[in-house]
C-alpha cells in the first residue's frame, strides 16, 4: 500500500487549489451581495420613490378636487365642476399607476383609497343634483359631513402610503449598507485564508476584491447619510466596475431626483429654477442652438385681487398645462417646461419647435382663460380694480406674453446672462396690447429700422 506523500509541489497544488477556491469562493459572495446590493437598488429608484412622488401627487389632485367641490357650492358654475371631473380622473389616472407595480404592503390601503375615491364621485354627484334642485342648504350640509369624512379619510391612507415608502426606503438603504459590510467582512476572512497558502498572490487576490468592496461600502453609507458626490474611483471591466457603474449612476439618479423634488413647484409639478439653469447651461455648453422662451401673465395681480388667490393658481395651473400639452403636441422628450414661480414659465427647445409651442399656447390661452371670468367681465373685456396707489383703474382680461431669446453659447456664457436678456426683452413686450411673442431678432430689426 503506497502512501500519499504531501511533496513541495503537492503542497503547492494543493495551497494553490485551496486559495483558489477560497477566492472563487469569495468572488462569487461578493458578486452575488452586489448583485443583491443592485437589486435593492433598482426597488428604491423604481417601486419605493415612484410610490412616494405618485402618492403626494394624489394628495395635491385631492386637495384640488375637494376646493373644486367647495367652490361649486358657491359660486354653482359649472366650469368649476369640470375642473372637479378632470381632477378625479387625474386621481384615478395615478392610483391606476399605483396599482399597477402592486406593492403588496400598500395594496389594502390602495383598495380603500379606490373605494373612498369612488363614493367621493358618486357623493359630489348627489351635491350637483341637489343644486338643481335649490336644496343647496342640503347640497353644503352633505359636502361638510360625508364630503369631509371622505376626504381625510383618504388623506390619512395616501399618508400612510407615503410614510410605508419613506420606510421601505430608509430599511432598504440600511439594508445596502449592511450587505455591503457583510460582504466586506467574509471576503476579508476568506482572503486571509488564503494568505496561509500563498501570501504574495493572496495580498493581489485581498487588494482586487477588498478595495472595490470597501469603496461601495463606503458610499452606501455615504448614500444613506444623503450624501451623493462621493466618487467611488473604480474604473475596472468586470463584474465590479459594471456594478460601480450602475452604482454610479444610481446615486445621481437619486442625487437628481433630490434636488428636482425639493425644487419642483409645489402648484405645477413642473421641474424649478435649478432644473431649469442646469438645462440651459448643458445647452450653451453643447453649442447647439436653442431657444428660452421667458412666459408672463399680464395684468395677473388685478385678476387675483378681484377673484381670490385661489381661482389665481386656477389660472396659473392652466398655463403649466397648456404649455405642457403643446410640448406634447409639437414638442420633444427632451424640451422643458419650467416654472420659475408666480405666474412666470420658461420653454426651452430648439428654435423652432420653441416658437411653435409659444404662438400656439398663446392661441390657446386667449381662448381657454375665458372660462376663469364671470360673464359680466367676459362682456365688458375688463375688470376693475384699485392699482397700488389705492385708485380705482380699468384692467384688460390676461393675456400672455412670451420673450424668445436663441443662442448657442456665442453671445451669452451663462443661464444668468441668458435669462436677463429675456427678462428685458420679455418687459419691452408687455408693453404691447393684448397677447403677443417677440424674438430677440424682431426687436432686433426694429430697432435697426428706427
Amino acid at each position: 500500500m503506497r502512501i500519499f506523500k504531501l511533496t513541495i509541489n503537492r503542497k503547492l497544488m494543493l495551497g494553490y487549489l485551496t486559495m483558489a477556491f477560497l477566492t472563487v469562493l469569495a468572488s462569487a459572495y461578493a458578486v452575488i451581495s452586489l448583485q443583491n446590493l443592485n437589486g435593492l437598488a433598482y426597488t428604491i429608484i423604481n417601486r419605493d420613490f415612484f410610490v412616494l412622488e405618485t402618492s403626494k401627487k394624489m394628495i395635491d389632485i385631492l386637495f384640488a378636487q375637494e376646493s373644486a367641490e367647495k367652490k361649486y357650492l358657491i359660486l354653482k358654475d359649472p366650469s368649476i365642476a369640470d375642473i372637479f371631473w378632470t381632477r378625479s380622473r387625474e386621481f384615478q389616472s395615478e392610483l391606476d399607476g399605483l396599482k399597477k407595480i402592486n406593492p403588496p404592503v400598500i395594496a389594502d390601503k390602495l383598495k380603500e383609497v379606490s373605494k373612498n375615491h369612488v363614493r367621493y364621485e358618486e357623493l359630489f354627484s348627489k351635491e350637483l343634483s341637489l343644486v338643481r334642485e335649490n336644496l343647496n342648504t342640503d347640497a353644503v350640509e352633505m359636502s361638510d359631513a360625508e364630503g369631509k369624512k371622505i376626504t381625510e379619510g383618504t388623506t390619512m391612507l395616501l399618508h400612510a402610503v407615503q410614510r410605508q415608502a419613506e420606510d421601505n426606503i430608509d430599511t432598504n438603504m440600511n439594508l445596502i449598507k449592511a450587505r455591503g459590510l457583510s460582504a466586506s467582512r467574509m471576503t476579508v476572512i476568506l482572503s486571509i485564508a488564503s494568505l496561509l497558502v500563498g501570501l504574495g498572490l493572496a495580498l493581489f487576490i485581498t487588494y482586487d476584491i477588498s478595495n472595490p468592496l470597501k469603496k461601495l461600502e463606503k458610499a452606501t453609507g455615504l448614500i444613506a447619510q444623503g450624501q451623493f458626490d462621493h466618487d467611488l474611483d473604480i474604473k475596472r471591466k468586470d463584474e465590479f466596475g459594471s456594478l460601480a457603474g450602475a452604482f454610479t449612476i444610481m446615486t445621481k439618479r437619486l442625487k437628481e431626483l433630490e434636488a428636482l423634488n425639493l425644487d419642483a413647484s409645489p402648484l405645477t409639478g413642473l421641474p424649478g429654477n435649478l432644473a431649469i439653469e442646469q438645462e440651459i447651461q448643458r445647452r450653451l455648453s453643447s453649442h447647439r442652438m436653442f431657444s428660452l422662451c421667458h412666459c408672463d401673465l399680464d395684468n395677473f395681480k388685478p385678476f387675483a385681487d378681484r377673484y381670490g388667490y385661489a381661482w389665481g393658481s386656477e389660472v396659473i395651473k392652466e398655463v403649466a398645462n397648456i404649455l405642457v400639452e403643446q410640448k406634447h403636441t409639437w414638442g420633444q422628450k427632451e424640451d422643458l417646461i419650467g416654472h420659475i414661480g408666480g405666474d412666470d414659465f420658461v420653454i426651452v427647445s430648439i428654435p423652432l419647435r420653441a416658437e411653435k409651442i409659444c404662438r400656439q399656447a398663446l392661441i390657446d390661452f386667449d381662448r381657454r382663460i375665458q372660462k376663469f371670468y364671470s360673464e359680466q367681465d367676459r362682456q365688458t373685456g375688463f375688470i376693475v380694480g384699485k392699482d397700488r396707489q389705492g385708485i380705482l383703474q380699468k384692467y384688460p382680461l390676461i393675456t400672455i406674453t412670451v420673450a424668445i431669446v436663441t443662442d448657442d453659447g456665442t453671445h451669452y456664457s451663462s443661464p444668468l446672462e441668458m435669462a436677463k436678456k429675456a427678462a428685458e426683452l420679455k418687459e419691452y413686450a408687455k408693453a404691447l396690447p393684448g397677447s403677443n411673442c417677440i424674438k430677440q431678432e424682431d426687436l432686433n430689426k426694429l430697432e435697426m429700422m428706427s
